[in-house]
């Protein structure tokens, strides 16, 4: 793997486990109502598991075994985004951290999107 490449995907794994790790903390901030546990805990599954993705796609032994991993990424991406805005709409005095974490969220659905495109891209003009 060419350094560029080796470099990128160590970022995207420290990127998607800080992802996760925010959800965590925000989960845990939460007040102790059932409506915080049940969207927390949604949001906790589904964003704690961007990461675990990645890193399954990292370790892929085919492209489309690759592009299916970084799929079910984004996957869990656009719920964690859902889930996310329903907090946001409940719980309006965190709608700061909240969008944060959604514009976190949609900035990596762009970039696996991209991803995906060119890996498919690739597979396409061999």
């Amino acid at each position: 793997m060419k350094e560029d490449a080796r470099r990128k995907r160590e970022e995207m794994i420290k990127r998607t486990k800080q992802f996760a790790v925010e959800i965590i903390r925000l989960y845990s901030s939460l007040p102790g109502t059932t409506v915080s546990r049940v969207l927390g805990g949604q949001v906790m599954r589904s964003g704690t598991s961007v990461g675990a993705h990645y890193r399954e796609a990292c370790r892929a032994k085919s492209r489309a075994d690759f592009i299916s991993k970084i799929e079910g990424a984004l996957q869990e991406l656009d719920e964690t985004t859902y889930w996310l805005e329903l907090l946001r709409e409940v719980y309006v005095e965190r709608s700061e951290q909240l969008q944060q974490l959604v514009a976190e969220a949609n900035e990596l659905i762009a970039i696996f999107v991209t991803v995906t495109r060119i890996v498919k891209a690739g597979a396409v003009a061999r």
